[in-house]
């Protein structure tokens, strides 16, 4: 591994950097408006600014990105993208920024940034085999396997969100699919949901306060989504064999209390020892990862 590190989250509203030295430390932040909307050679040039803020405290540091969607992490090349950045799909953002910067750029999927800034310096520090759940607007996982990212024979391993689960029958996924886990236990489901339930159109953060609140629909929606989450969680449990569940993102605060009963009840006893851990790093690590990612020889 090299000496000091710039990761860079491209986010669909923020673009989140960090410079990071050898032992996982941050010592220094930039972070600016992602203007996701005027298209992709915009986000990149907003991504190579957040570098470069950072390159000038630290010069000759290397870089990697985590990215929203599906990627390619031999070309660093986007597969496939939702609309949080439209027109994201097909842009090679090592090229593009590797041209901008004058330097290599590792690029990786933002979720799989987050598992390995977790496992590094957050709340899975020290662990081999971690399971990494993001839930925020949509769901998805990155797996470390033997300590080293497990993507999968395409790049895409932990699409946790296409997961079919019960009671989901109605609700519509990101994928265009009905009755997967997505549709449930992130934020745009319960949104979905509590609009099934009581007709209003709220947000997935508003559900949650409302639920605070004392709203029994909202309350009955979160516990449903909980519940689903935590079922599905122990099932990977069982499946993989982590040492911990790491849940991250921007509906987990709301979604734990539900599932950490439901995924306690449903582990079977040889996995009874699997904790499920909030993360430790909130929106820095996808950033903190992808340091770490750039960081590494390419071989690795």
């Amino acid at each position: 591994m090299s000496g000091t590190g710039i990761g860079v989250d491209i986010g669909g509203t923020t673009t989140v950097g960090v410079l990071v030295t050898p032992s996982g430390e941050v010592v220094g932040r930039a972070r600016a408006e992602t203007p996701a909307r005027r298209g992709a050679a915009a986000v990149l040039d907003t991504a190579a600014g957040v570098a470069r803020r950072l390159l000038d405290q630290a010069g000759q540091a290397t870089v990697g990105v985590g990215s929203a969607g599906t990627i390619d992490p031999a070309t660093g090349a986007v597969r496939y993208a939702t609309d949080s950045l439209p027109g994201w799909a097909g842009t090679r953002i090592a090229d593009e920024l590797e041209r901008r910067l004058g330097r290599p750029v590792r690029v990786d999927n933002d979720v799989n940034a987050a598992a390995i800034g977790e496992a590094w310096t957050g709340a899975a520090a020290g662990l081999t085999h971690v399971l990494l759940v993001a839930a925020g607007t949509g769901l998805g996982a990155g797996l470390i396997r033997d300590g080293r990212l497990d993507r999968g024979a395409r790049g895409a391993a932990g699409a946790l969100a296409h997961l079919p689960v019960p009671g989901a029958e109605r609700l519509r996924c990101g994928c265009g699919r009905y009755g997967h886990l997505e549709a449930v236990a992130s934020g745009t489901g319960l949104a979905t949901a509590y609009k099934l339930a009581t007709g209003e159109t709220v947000t997935g953060r508003q559900v949650a306060a409302r639920a605070a609140d004392g709203d029994p629909a909202a309350a009955e929606v979160l516990a449903r989504a909980g519940e689903a989450l935590g079922r599905a969680l122990a099932g990977l449990v069982a499946l993989l064999d982590p040492q911990a569940v790491v849940v991250a993102g921007g509906a987990a605060a709301a979604l734990l209390p539900a599932a950490t009963p439901v995924y306690v009840a449903e582990l079977l006893p040889a996995w009874a020892d699997v904790p499920l851990l909030p993360a430790q790093l909130g929106d820095e690590a996808v950033a903190v990862g992808a340091a770490r990612l750039g960081m590494e020889e390419p071989t690795q």
